[in-house]
């Protein structure tokens, strides 16, 4: 199981660049100006030689540069002693995360599509601009730099949009690595929910990531986004592992 964990922890790096990252002995420090705690917080990628004390309070001094709370990632892999000095120091756990997989064997897309619904090869500015109204991003810096990052994806990429009254009303992005794809970035606008459009953007991703050789398939979701986790379950996803951040706030 740890070897599966391993790989998608791998395509979860691939697929979601930060906006600078720094390697510090075995560490992955990612810095995107608190945009997302996954692109902004330390991740383990290999061995340690240098104490642990002192990789913590240097974490610390860099991310209080700039300006940002120090984030850990905690998945299976990472040493439950690493964990527990953590929570020792104070830090406290945010965004519990379920990851969860399928096969795409028996896939086939049943869903009906809605007018409107768009795939595209690239992500265009428009489909960025349209999640940023979804998510209500109005942060000037992450409205910078948050296209450059979807732009420094180095995998093929399935952009997803639905379309009302000329305006984007969803989003889903799918992602290809190796023999899977990753869906991202589903949001649907709150005055269009209950019309299965999120359904329909993962089966199409899916559906088209098969046709382009995917064998299998992978997301993540917030624990506790219980709507979320009925439709990925119907759909034929499976819970593999969960992984959550350990945050030291800003004082």
């Amino acid at each position: 199981m740890n070897s599966m964990i391993k790989t998608i922890e791998d395509l979860s790096l691939n697929a979601w660049p930060s906006h600078q990252i720094q390697i510090y002995d075995g560490w992955l420090l990612r810095f995107s100006y608190f945009y997302t705690h996954r692109t902004n917080s330390v991740e383990q990628i290999g061995l340690s030689t240098i104490p642990i004390d002192d990789k913590i309070e240097y974490c610390q001094q860099i991310y209080q540069k700039w300006g940002t709370p120090a984030i850990f990632k905690i998945s299976p892999l990472v040493d439950r002693i690493f964990d527990r000095e953590l929570e020792r120091r104070g830090y406290a756990i945010e965004h519990t995360t379920q990851v969860m997989v399928m096969d795409l064997d028996g896939f086939s897309d049943a869903t009906r599509h809605p007018e409107g619904l768009l795939l595209e090869k690239s992500i265009p500015m428009r489909w960025i601009d349209g999640l940023f109204e979804l998510k209500g991003t109005t942060n000037a810096m992450h409205r910078r730099i948050v296209p450059s990052m979807y732009q420094a994806i180095p995998m093929d990429t399935i952009a997803a949009s639905i379309y009302q009254d000329g305006k984007i009303a969803a989003t889903g992005l799918g992602i290809l690595d190796r023999e899977y794809i990753g869906l991202y970035a589903i949001h649907v606008h709150p005055g269009f929910r209950g019309r299965g459009y999120a359904r329909a953007l993962c089966s199409a991703i899916l559906a088209a990531g098969k046709k382009s050789g995917a064998q299998k398939a992978y997301l993540q979701v917030v624990s506790g986004n219980t709507p979320a986790e009925n439709l990925y379950c119907g759909i034929g996803f499976q819970s593999l592992y969960t992984y959550w951040f350990r945050v030291l706030p800003l004082f």
